[in-house]
């Protein structure tokens, strides 16, 4: 499973901070024809769920793996002997 998601989350993330600084600094009013407020939003939001989807899939795969640990470690402990 590739971290590139995240990744691009924080980027994403850092992305919506910097254009939010530049907003303070220079007096960005406008990215195109979206207001600036807008686009640092959406671009802080969108990182922002990459990164927190991506930490709970492993999650779940790390939880799916533990379990799976466990049932193989109780089916050998009842295996009769050979």
């Amino acid at each position: 499973m590739s971290r590139a998601p995240r990744l691009a989350g924080y980027a994403l993330m850092a992305a919506a901070a910097l254009l939010a600084l530049a907003m303070r600094r220079a007096g960005l009013e406008a990215v195109g024809p979206f207001p600036a407020v807008a686009v640092a939003l959406f671009a802080g939001m969108v990182g922002v769920m990459l990164v927190f989807t991506d930490l709970m899939v492993r999650g779940l795969y790390a939880q799916i793996d533990a379990v799976k640990r466990g049932a193989d470690a109780e089916s050998d402990e009842k295996a009769p002997p050979l």
